[in-house]
Formats: structure tokens, C-alpha cells, sequence
């Protein structure tokens, strides 16, 4: 199968970089731009895997259980066969880590890894991870500041202007 070069980004940024705020921006642009795409649940449910991570390792613990529950009400072991991911195993670990958030157990963050059951897609990520000199299922330093709180770190001022062009729109449609 061929799979978009968005998800195998995904795929490597996730477990070789462990940089989960970079694996939901890429795998949202791809979404964004394949808005009848078959896979769109997919897409989304996997965008929260990496949400619920990012918040998982910061200790924000009600943010990530939140994600693995919206992510768990859009995955599904025939979407994930799809995408080349074994599905049960993916799901009983988001499971678990949803139901120990919820129930207030924290521990030690420890970095999700997928099953890929598409040999040729395994190869794909290995090759990118070579290329970018990068090691597959590298765990996540947790000492780094920029890997951990990204989200306070990058420059947002597109995104803060957009927001208040569509207030500002709104608002003159109201009058």
C-alpha cells in the first residue's frame, strides 16, 4: 500500500524524535488538506494519540486522558490494518493508560510504541529514521525543555491573528 509521506513523518516523529506536538502538526496539515480522504477518522484518532502523549509526559493528566478517549472512540483495529498498525495491541495500551489517568494513578511517563504490521512501512520509517540520522524507538529525553513544553516555545502570532480576523468578522456579521 502506499501510504502518504505526511504519516510516515508521523510514524518517525513519534518514535524516533518523540516529538508529539511535531507529529500532530503534521499529520493536522495532511487532514486539513484531504478533507474527503477515507481515512480522515484515522487520521484524527492518531492526531489525539500523539495529543494525549504530549500532555502524558508533561503530567497533565486529565488532557491526556482525554485525547487517549477521543482517540479510542475514533480508532478501530480494521482503520489501524489499514494504516499498517496492529490494531488490539495499540488500543488495549491506550485503554490502560486512559483508565489510569482517569482513575488519578501518574506515573512515570513511559513513550507509546506502535506495532507496524506493514513490513514495507516499517522499512519506509526505518529508511527515513536513517536518512535523518535518527534512531526508531528511541525513548523520550525527558530533560528536554524544548521537547516537552514546544507548545509555550513556538511563535503563534499567525495563529492569534487568525483567530481575531474570525472574531472580528463574526462580530461585524452580528451588527
Amino acid at each position: 500500500m502506499q501510504y502518504p509521506s505526511s504519516y510516515i513523518a508521523y510514524l518517525v516523529e513519534f518514535h524516533a524524535t518523540r516529538d508529539y506536538f511535531e507529529c500532530h502538526e503534521l499529520l493536522e496539515e495532511y487532514w486539513k488538506e484531504h478533507p474527503g480522504d477515507h481515512l480522515s477518522r484515522l487520521w484524527v484518532g492518531l492526531i489525539q494519540v500523539a495529543v494525549g502523549s504530549y500532555h502524558e509526559r508533561r503530567g497533565n493528566a486529565a488532557g491526556a486522558g482525554k485525547m487517549y478517549l477521543q482517540a479510542l472512540s475514533r480508532l478501530n483495529p480494521q482503520l489501524l490494518q489499514e494504516a499498517g498498525i496492529d490494531g488490539p495491541p495499540l488500543l488495549a495500551q491506550l485503554k490502560a493508560r486512559a483508565e489510569r489517568l482517569e482513575s488519578g494513578a501518574m506515573e512515570v511517563f513511559q513513550d507509546l510504541c506502535f506495532s507496524i504490521a506493514d513490513h514495507e512501512l516499517l522499512l519506509a520509517c526505518e529508511a527515513l529514521c536513517s536518512a535523518r540520522g535518527l534512531v526508531w524507538g528511541k525513548p523520550s529525553d525527558m530533560n528536554s525543555e524544548a521537547l516537552i513544553h514546544r507548545h509555550k516555545l513556538r511563535d503563534r502570532s499567525d495563529v492569534i491573528a487568525a483567530r481575531e480576523a474570525a472574531i472580528a468578522k463574526k462580530r461585524s456579521k452580528q451588527a
